[in-house]
C-alpha cells in the first residue's frame, strides 16, 4: 500500500485536523520519553509534571506519644482563690488577669512632673496639682496648680483667698515675690503679711470681658488680679489706695514691673482703676508692659462747715418770701444818714458826704 503526500491532502483536507493529529503525535512521543524512566530516580515530582505521573513524595513517619495528665490536688492544698498563688521562692507570681483585657481599658501611663513642679516644695507654697483643662478654644492650660498658701521664709503660711488656679509657673512667680519682695515692706509697717486678696485667676474670657475680644491670659491660667495685702495687725496695703503712703505704693510698682511681663494699673484703663493685673505673656524680643500710675494721696484738709445761724435771725420761710426782702431793701435805704457837719472825735475833721447806696446780693 503506497501512501503520499498528495493522498494525505486529499484525505485530510481540513487543517483542523492536521493540528490535532501532530498534537497526538506529540503527546504519543511524551509517553514513550517518561515510561522507560526508572522509579528510582523519580523521588520527587518534578515541577512541570502536567501529566501528575511523577512520584508523590515521601511523608515522615508520625510517632505517637503519650502525654502525661496532671496530677490531681491534693486535699491539704488551700482552695483557690482570685489572688495568685506564690512561687517556689515565697513572691506573689504576676497578675495576668489584666493580659486578656483590651489595650483601651489600661490605665495611660502616669505623666512625668515638670522642672517647675519639682521646684515648688512644700517648703514655698501649698499648690497640688490638678488635671489639664481644655476648654472652649484656646481656653485651659497645662501644668496647672492651685495656689492656697504661701509660705514664708520663718514658716507662717500666707493665705491665698480664694485659692487660686495657675499655671506653675506663674504660682511660682506669686511665690517668690510675695516672699521676697512684700515681706520687707510688711516688716517696714511693723508687722508680716497674713493674706493675699485674690480678685481673679483663671477664667475662660476675653481680655477685659469684651464679646469678640482677644483671648485673655487668665483664660490660660497664666494671670492673677490682686487688690490688697492684709497684714496680721489688722492693716491692709491697698495697691489702689490713694490714702495708702506713696513710697509704699510705689516700691510694690517696682517689684511688680521687675518680675512680670504685664502689669496694668490705675491709669492705664478704667478696667483696672481698683486692681493690679499681672502676668507672665510671652511676646516678641520679651517685650513688657507695666502701666501703673501711682496717684498722690488725697489732701487731708476737712470741709468747711457753715456757720451757725444768729438767734435773731428770722425764720427761714420768712426770709425766702419775697415781700420780706423787698421790706429790708426798703428798710436798708430809709436809715437816715450821719451828719455832714458832725465834728470828729479828734482832729475836728469833717468827713465828707456819702450818699447812701443799694446793698448787692
Amino acid at each position: 500500500m503506497g501512501f503520499s503526500l498528495l493522498d494525505f491532502r486529499r484525505k485530510w483536507s481540513c487543517r483542523g485536523y492536521m493540528s490535532a493529529g501532530a498534537a497526538m503525535v506529540t503527546a504519543a512521543l511524551g509517553l514513550s520519553l517518561v515510561l522507560p524512566e526508572r522509579v528510582e530516580a523519580r523521588k520527587y515530582a518534578a515541577p512541570l509534571d502536567i501529566f501528575g505521573l511523577g512520584t508523590p513524595r515521601p511523608r515522615p513517619t508520625v510517632h505517637s506519644a503519650k502525654i502525661p495528665l496532671p496530677k490531681p490536688r491534693p486535699e491539704e492544698a488551700p482552695k483557690a482563690s482570685g489572688e495568685p498563688a506564690p512561687d517556689a521562692e515565697g513572691k506573689p507570681a504576676p497578675d495576668k488577669s489584666n493580659a486578656s483585657k483590651p489595650a483601651e481599658a489600661a490605665l495611660p501611663p502616669e505623666k512625668q512632673a515638670s522642672a517647675c513642679r519639682l521646684a515648688l516644695t512644700e517648703e514655698i507654697a501649698v499648690a497640688p496639682s490638678i488635671p489639664d483643662i481644655r476648654g472652649p478654644g484656646a481656653c485651659g492650660g497645662e501644668d496647672l496648680v492651685r495656689l492656697e498658701a504661701i509660705v514664708l521664709p520663718d514658716k507662717r503660711r500666707v493665705a491665698v483667698k480664694p485659692a487660686a488656679i495657675l499655671r506653675c509657673t506663674m504660682a511660682s512667680a506669686i511665690a517668690d515675690w510675695v516672699r521676697k519682695d512684700m515681706v520687707p515692706v510688711a516688716g517696714s509697717l511693723g508687722s508680716t503679711i497674713s493674706d493675699l486678696d485674690n480678685f481673679d485667676s483663671f477664667e475662660c474670657r476675653g481680655r477685659n470681658r469684651v464679646a469678640g475680644a482677644l483671648l485673655s491670659e487668665h483664660g490660660k491660667a497664666n494671670a492673677l488680679d490682686v487688690r490688697a495685702i492684709k497684714l496680721a495687725n489688722g492693716q491692709s496695703i491697698g495697691f489702689t489706695d490713694r490714702t495708702m503712703s506713696r513710697d509704699i505704693r510705689e516700691r510694690v510698682l517696682h517689684s511688680v514691673c521687675a518680675r512680670f511681663s504685664t502689669v496694668l494699673g490705675p491709669g492705664s484703663d478704667w478696667y483696672h482703676e481698683d486692681h493690679i493685673h499681672l502676668d507672665l505673656a510671652q511676646r516678641r524680643n520679651d517685650y513688657r508692659i507695666c502701666q501703673w500710675n501711682v496717684w498722690d494721696p488725697l489732701p487731708q484738709v476737712a470741709p468747711l462747715l457753715p456757720a451757725e445761724r444768729p438767734e435773731e435771725a428770722p425764720p427761714r420761710e420768712v426770709a425766702a418770701r419775697p415781700e420780706a426782702k423787698e421790706g429790708a431793701e426798703d428798710q436798708e435805704t430809709a436809715r437816715p444818714t450821719a451828719p455832714a457837719d458832725k465834728p470828729a472825735a479828734e482832729g475836728g475833721k469833717v468827713e465828707p458826704h456819702k450818699p447812701a447806696t443799694k446793698k448787692r446780693r
